[in-house]
């Protein structure tokens, strides 16, 4: 493998950082079954790693994808749905990018006030200065807009950064932006993940800078 230096990492939320894609997938199913829609594992899964905006109109068309998402946001403290749990590893190597004096963003499919309350749990919140979430871009993720313009706020070049994710959409939303990306085997098979540059079961042990990727 070329070696390559990195100056940036940009890091995904929900499935990379914390474990909560199990609980979406709950809420979700919690709500289309209360809408008369059959669970389908198929469909659910198309929707992570995206905006709710980008999928209601494919799930729910005809019905406004504002509303629908106040409606979804109450079932948010459902005492039934599973914990959200740190991915391992996750807040140490923000933690080592960030001592390193690395630039890192988030960007994410969730809005700014979920991101927030996330990385205050797992005691990032301070380290992550750049967000880029759902209210910022025009069209989410699989569209490498997210990741192009958390390079931007950084001022560094997309082939200088490495991005971590979970979800199909993410990844392709990195590749496409022109960044190495770390798949993080949180929500799918690693052979699933193939197109990404490098498959890891999650965080742990991952040191930094890396060096061993190959070039974009």
């Amino acid at each position: 493998m070329t070696a390559q230096v990195t100056t940036a990492a940009l890091f995904d939320l929900d499935g990379t950082l914390v474990n909560t894609e199990i609980r979406n997938r709950a809420l979700w199913r919690m709500f289309l079954e209360d809408h008369g829609i059959t669970f389908d594992d198929t469909l659910l899964r198309s929707v992570v790693g995206r905006r709710g905006v980008d999928v209601i109109p494919e799930v729910l068309p005809g019905l406004d994808p504002q509303v629908v998402m106040e409606e979804i946001r109450s079932y948010y403290d459902h005492p039934d749905l599973p914990d959200i749990v740190p991915v391992p590893g996750a807040a140490e190597l923000v933690a080592r990018v960030a001592e390193q004096g690395a630039p890192l963003a988030l960007v994410t499919s969730a809005q700014r006030w979920w991101a927030v309350e996330r990385l205050t749990e797992i005691g990032v919140v301070e380290m992550v200065r750049t967000i880029v979430s759902a209210e910022d871009v025009t069209v989410g993720k699989p569209d490498p807009s997210g990741y192009l313009k958390a390079a931007d706020l950084l001022a560094v070049d997309p082939a200088a950064c490495v991005v971590f994710e979970d979800s199909l959409a993410g990844i392709a939303a990195a590749r496409a932006a022109g960044m190495t990306c770390v798949a993080v085997a949180t929500t799918h098979h690693p052979d699933e993940l193939s197109h990404a540059d490098l498959v890891v079961p999650d965080m742990s042990g991952i040191d930094w800078p890396l060096t061993e990727l190959p070039a974009v």
